[in-house]
């Protein structure tokens, strides 16, 4: 069934959750559609414990507490932010724009605002070519669902924190096996002293250095073949994959949208941040124009601005009046602040 709404913004980073913000206080709706698993974007992704000091009235702050505090702040407005979902097709059906995503969930709305930082973020896979008829069945590159990894032989891969936590966590209901291309792993010490007490324990089972040499499957996936470094083998029983070698940054099916571009980013007005598209906005680190500074505050601006055009489309018989927080009895209601 396909879902009607004001504005469809593509990105859970701090850009597109302050355009729900700035689109709420003006009465509309939007839903949020992300590639990720959780919202942030960059903030989280790339650096959610790396100090941010450029940010208004806040002297210093996390990417990870920004992205809480976005998150807070556009509670009042109820936003269904859909995650784990990629915009795959944009295509125009009147005054509208209609959004398909890669789970086929069908959005529509007069207003897309692409807030997507640099473009999508997407897992680096295993490079055996064997995996990819498992994906999404016995080979997987996050955990959405730890209820779904119960009581099985979990082989995961990986040297960073996501490989060590996974690790940690799913040992308490299924027999782990972590493997690494190198002796040292790059995650938390604390987390890794946890998994050596485990290791001793034979709770968990570490492979160091190797890599994934083939699959052995039936129907389903039976077990994998590991190659060390000094060319043996060695045989693992298991149920699932789960490979975690961090992530890459694609511009994805945006590309693909017949948007006017600049290199790897998209051209826009200043003056109300539209593409060569009518309706669709592009703001933050994907949008382009003279003078552009890539900041997260210049991408506060730039919604600021693009949700006033959003309100003349969605509500073209009705005249746009710029109202202060501060004074406007309407939108403290919308905030949920007035008396």
């Amino acid at each position: 069934m396909m879902k009607k709404t004001d504005a469809i913004i593509i990105g859970a980073g701090p850009v597109g959750l302050f355009a729900v913000h700035q689109l709420g206080i003006k009465g509309l709706k939007a839903i949020v559609i992300d590639n990720l698993d959780k919202a942030g974007g960059q903030c989280i992704e790339l650096y959610p414990d790396k100090p941010i000091y450029d940010i208004p009235a806040v002297p210093e702050c996390t990417g990870e507490d920004l992205t809480k505090r976005l998150l807070e702040q556009i509670k009042p407005f109820k936003t269904e932010l859909y995650l784990s979902e990629r915009v795959e097709e944009v295509r125009p059906e009147k005054e509208n724009w209609i959004v398909k995503t890669n789970n086929t969930k069908e959005f529509m709305a007069p207003n897309i605002i692409i807030a997507g930082g640099v473009g999508s973020f997407e897992p680096r896979k295993i490079s055996l070519k064997e995996c990819e008829k498992f994906e999404g069945k016995s080979v997987f590159y996050a955990v959405k669902n730890k209820d779904n990894f119960k009581n099985k032989n979990i082989s995961i891969f990986g040297g960073g924190d996501s490989a060590l936590d996974w690790a940690l966590e799913l040992s308490k209901f299924s027999k782990i096996t972590l493997i690494h291309r190198r002796e040292e792993f790059r995650g938390a010490q604390h987390t890794l002293s946890e998994i050596r007490k485990l290791e001793k324990e034979e709770k968990i089972f570490i492979k160091t250095p190797c890599q994934i040499y083939s699959l052995e499957s039936e129907k389903e996936l039976k077990s994998i073949t590991i190659k060390y470094d000094n060319g043996k083998t060695e045989k693992i029983p298991t149920d699932v994959i789960l490979g975690f070698f961090g992530l890459i940054m694609k511009l994805g099916p945006i590309a693909e949208w017949g948007l006017n571009m600049d290199k790897k980013t998209i051209e826009v007005n200043p003056e109300n941040f539209e593409t060569s598209k009518k309706g669709i906005f592009a703001a933050g680190d994907i949008c382009s124009y003279p003078g552009k500074l890539k900041l997260i505050l210049s991408g506060f601006h730039e919604v600021a601005l693009a949700s006033v055009e959003c309100f003349k489309r969605a509500r073209p018989n009705e005249k746009y009046r710029f109202e202060f927080t501060t004074s406007s009895k309407t939108i403290q209601d919308r905030l949920g602040k007035s008396d």
